[in-house]
């Protein structure tokens, strides 16, 4: 066991990454916060839960333990912006999406700090993650990932209106071969489900740094809005809602690992 992460190990080439789920917030950096970001309303809810069936595809499974607010996973260690000309949080967020202060003095998080954490909290994350992907490959020729999130379905600082409920991300294309795209594509929209293809949600940096299918990796973002599978008022797990939605995930996971193979 990590302090970082929990990790699961299955006999598939394919590993999920969960690192928005996490809940903790080491004490040295809680007791300067402000009680809005104690409460971590930015959480990517119960998404760890959400794909708890991973096992039934043979997946291995990676999930984040510290939140987001300690530092972002999904984001560059140059916290390079994801998406220019929009909000974005950061690697070290000062700030909750709905714009509110997350530490008592309204202040930043110093270069400082932000270098120790990546080294402390970043780091160990992404090694596994590369660590995981390099003995697929060398197993089965090619290692797929996917990258599981979730979001409010609206938060006006970052998109107008209510978000479609699967937003499934490859940015652009670069992170994996178009057919296996276009087939998992066809299920999210074939479903009962709202979906879009690389719209406001095209990967962050897992799926841009890891998606590489020249070298045999293929990677895919799925941001879901959180009305699918939970009450967002009361951020209280639905079990209905949610084994409804996987269903559909069964079937987005399994055609990433067919469409993949022999490829």
């Amino acid at each position: 066991m990590n302090d970082c992460f929990d990790y699961s190990e299955g006999d598939s080439p394919l590993l999920i990454s969960v690192p928005h789920d996490g809940r903790n917030i080491p004490t040295d950096i809680a007791e300067r916060m402000t009680p809005v970001a104690l409460s971590i309303p930015d959480t990517d809810w119960h998404v760890a839960q959400l794909y708890g069936f991973s096992d039934e595809l043979n997946a291995s499974m990676i999930i984040a333990r510290n939140s987001r607010y300690v530092v972002d996973l999904n984001r560059s260690m140059s916290d390079a912006a994801l998406y220019e000309g929009q909000v974005s949080t950061g690697l070290c967020p000062a700030k909750t999406f709905g714009g509110e202060y997350l530490y008592r003095d309204g202040g930043t998080v110093s270069a400082a700090e932000k270098e120790r954490r990546v080294e402390k909290y970043w780091k160990p994350y992404h090694a596994q993650i590369d660590v995981r992907l390099r003995e697929l490959k060398q197993r089965f020729g090619y290692a797929l990932l996917w990258d599981a999130h979730s979001i409010p379905s609206q938060v006006p600082s970052l998109f107008p209106g209510e978000l479609p409920e699967l937003n499934l991300g490859t940015n652009d294309g670069v992170s994996c071969p178009a057919g296996v795209r276009d087939a998992i594509a066809g299920v999210a929209m074939s479903s009962s489900y709202s979906a879009v293809i690389d719209g406001r949600f095209r990967g962050g940096y897992i799926t841009r740094h890891y998606g590489s299918p020249e070298d045999g990796q293929y990677a895919l973002q799925l941001e879901l809005a959180q009305r699918c599978y939970m009450d967002e008022d009361s951020q209280v797990f639905d079990e209905g809602r949610a084994e409804r939605l996987r269903s559909t995930l069964r079937r987005m996971l399994a055609v990433f690992l067919e469409t993949s193979a022999g490829r």
